[in-house]
Formats: structure tokens, sequence, C-alpha cells
């Protein structure tokens, strides 16, 4: 077996710079989406997973949670890449606003921007602010806001 490191895919703290922008693939939320998130979270608010009920409603069907395309974002955001071994913790929501539903058969993407780094050496790191804008197939912002994340310093050996 090899003592050998396996080599992080994602940016150490130094590799952060403000004003930097990244755009994630697009995930299609599906009805299994909705459906999943409901069981896993106890949420069967009728405007999720009633669609009779939810003709009657301002959006005239169903919609998915506000907090599952919080998690979808995460994800995302994740798949990029950029945090991949590099993220020590996730900090805090800064700011969130849910501007617009999210509809069966959207697809989304988050919009990410650097806003702030701030060196953290006593926890080998810094923190990171990123602002991300998830937007919906037609450009619209569906949620936005700013994450706060931990990451890690560059080791010294590379």
């Amino acid at each position: 077996m090899s003592s050998k490191m396996m080599k992080t895919r994602g940016m150490y703290f130094e590799e952060f710079e403000v004003g930097h922008q990244v755009i994630t693939s697009g995930r299609t939320v599906t009805e299994a989406d909705i459906v999943g998130f409901a069981g896993l979270t106890g949420d069967y608010n009728q405007i999720h997973t009633d669609a009779e009920f939810s003709k009657t409603t301002p959006f005239g069907e169903r919609v998915a949670h506000g907090l599952l395309g919080l998690s979808i974002a995460s994800g995302l955001i994740v798949l990029v890449g950029i945090l991949e071994g590099t993220i020590m913790a996730f900090r805090e929501i800064n700011s969130w606003k849910f501007s617009r539903p999210i509809h069966i058969g959207d697809t989304i993407h988050v919009e990410i921007e650097i806003k702030e780094t701030k060196l953290m050496k006593r926890l080998g790191g810094g923190l990171v602010v990123l602002q991300l804008d998830v937007k919906n197939q037609h450009g619209d912002t569906t949620m936005k806001g700013t994450w706060s994340a931990l990451i890690l310093s560059k080791p010294e050996s590379e």
C-alpha cells in the first residue's frame, strides 16, 4: 500500500481571489426530488405534495421546497470541484433570499462570485465568502445570498 496522498481537486485558500466567478452545471428538479425531500425532512406541505391543492395557490402547481433548492445548489457547487478536498467546514449562511419558486422541470444552476477572503492562520486556512445566485433555465434568479466556508491553506510542501 502506498503512503502517497491523493491530490486534491479543490482550490486552496490562497488560490481564491475576490471577484473570481464560476458557473456550475445545471440540474433539472424532478417530482422524485420533491417527494424524496418531503420524505427525508417530513415536510409534506401541500404546496409541494398536493397537485389539486397547489392549483389553488398563486403558483398554480406544485413547487419545490425552498430548502430543496438550497440543497441542490450546494451539491452543484460541490460538483464544480473548487471545494473538493480543501473545504474544512461550511461556516454559515450570511444572507439568503428566496425570490421565485422552482417548478417541477426547472433546470437550475448557480453563479458564484468570491466576495471576500480572510486568512485564519490558526485554523490552517481562511474564510471565503461566496456570493451565490441560483438561476433557472430562463435566467431568472430563484434564490440568492452569501455563504461562508473555511478553506484549507496550501500545504507548505507544494
